[in-house]
């Protein structure tokens, strides 16, 4: 299981500073005044040796009633129910306040683990700025600056030690051990866009189903399967439960649950509803995937209730707001009617194909030198970055790595269109491609030293 570490404390103790800091982005909002941030906000976390998520919440306050305090309490009541680890941030510069210890006493009453974070403490001595802090009783407190960055390695390394490793792909996917039941595939999407009838339909008059197991994930649940005589894993999000004979899809929307299926899955189906606009949430959660290096495959759900002009808006709409899925295939549907799930079915045999294929050297090498005819990487002052040949460093998704000289100089844009070559030339559909690159170490760097 991913940890889940869940930034909670009063407005402006720096809570989206230190989100920033940990998953290296400036998503969350930053200014020197509190309330700025009201939702939560997810990301994926950085510097350290595991995986991790990272959840920033609005100033709480545990005691408001009404109004827009009350409503950022309860994004934050919800945070909590998702955290494996608080991290209760305070202000070293401030002191104690009277709305830290109401925290304190919420938090007390969790039970989750709970980790206090003294924050702005830069140019301060440890013992001055803790002392007060041992009142509200959660152990040794971190002492860290989230804007310099100070402390924030030790923090990371001491929380996410007490986590067991990592487990094995097949433990991951099955939850006992063991071989995977077929390609694990993870049903993401928004609340209300069918997400619950497609995965009925997928378990639908065809099915034999062996057992359902609890996911290593809270409410997540995972569901070996056939069709069309194929062995497959369902990863479900809305969380599946049992009546019977029947399983009834819950339609339940959790952040932290739709990232850690898509982490689980080797094949992400992003579900979209045809009569709604393209969301940012849509857009967040593709781009989790695309993230993680999943393979995916977006099914365009109620395709039949739109007529042709409208279907023609939804294509240019998906095509100006997800650009960075133009590897997937797009299945436009219907789960209702069970039209269209074999063709869905048979992109995501392929995405699952195309994301452990194995990819030999001579040809990676091949298409590599062709791509440099094509268009050389561009100039780094006096200097081209020279590539002389690539392997396969991995696989779901593929990763292709370039040994050559100068590559630190490569540019993104070059980057992509490598990844694009790469793809058309094995003809790789429905999954990303990553590049690393490799340099020799330079024989003249200690000459004259």
């Amino acid at each position: 299981m991913t940890p889940t570490l869940v930034l909670v404390g009063r407005p402006n103790v720096g809570k989206s500073t230190l989100f920033n800091r940990l998953t290296r982005t400036r998503d969350a909002l930053v200014a020197d005044q509190p309330g700025l941030t009201r939702d939560r906000q997810y990301g994926i976390g950085r510097g350290a040796s595991r995986p991790y998520f990272v959840v920033d919440t609005a100033g709480f306050d545990p005691v408001a009633k009404d109004g827009i305090l009350f409503e950022m309490a309860q994004q934050a009541e919800q945070a909590i129910v998702e955290a494996d680890v608080l991290l209760f941030l305070v202000d070293g510069r401030a002191g104690l306040t009277p709305h830290d210890e109401e925290i304190a006493a919420r938090l007390r009453r969790a039970n989750r683990a709970v980790r206090l974070v003294i924050n702005k403490a830069e140019g301060q001595q440890y013992n001055h700025i803790t002392a007060e802090f041992h009142a509200l009783g959660l152990g040794e407190p971190f002492v860290i600056s989230a804007s310099h960055g100070d402390g924030v390695r030790h923090l990371l390394h001491s929380v996410l030690d007490e986590f067991p490793e990592e487990r094995s792909d097949g433990e991951d996917a099955e939850g006992q051990g063991g071989e995977a039941a077929g390609p694990a595939i993870a049903i993401v999407g928004r609340p209300n866009v069918g997400k619950s009838t497609l995965v009925n339909a997928l378990l639908g008059e065809e099915r034999v189903i062996a057992f359902d197991l609890p996911g290593t994930t809270r409410d997540a649940i995972a569901i070996p399967f056939e069709r069309n005589g194929r062995a497959y894993t369902l990863i479900d999000t809305a969380g599946l439960r049992r009546r019977g004979k029947v399983f009834e899809a819950v339609e339940k929307f959790s952040v932290i649950k739709t990232m850690q299926a898509i982490e689980r899955a080797n094949v992400v189906v992003l579900v979209l509803d045809a009569a709604l606009d393209i969301a940012d949430q849509d857009a967040h959660i593709a781009g989790v995937a695309v993230e993680q290096g999943k393979a995916v495959v977006v099914a365009v759900n109620k395709w039949d209730a739109l007529d042709e002009y409208r279907r023609a808006r939804v294509r240019e709409d998906i095509a100006r707001k997800l650009p960075f899925l133009s590897f997937a295939r797009f299945h436009y549907l219907s789960a209702q009617k069970k039209q269209g799930l074999n063709g869905l079915l048979r992109s995501i045999d392929g995405a699952y194909a195309a994301a452990t294929a194995k990819l030999s050297t001579p040809r990676l090498t091949r298409t590599l030198q062709q791509a440099l005819i094509k268009q050389a990487p561009p100039r780094n002052g006096m200097y081209r970055p020279k590539m002389r040949y690539a392997h396969q460093g991995g696989s779901n998704p593929p990763v292709v790595v370039i040994h050559g000289s100068g590559l630190d100089a490569v540019p993104a844009a070059y980057t992509r269109y490598l990844e694009r070559s790469f793809l058309e030339a094995f003809r790789l559909q429905g999954t990303p491609l990553q590049i690393q690159y490799k340099m020799g170490q330079n024989p003249f760097a200690n000459k004259g030293k």
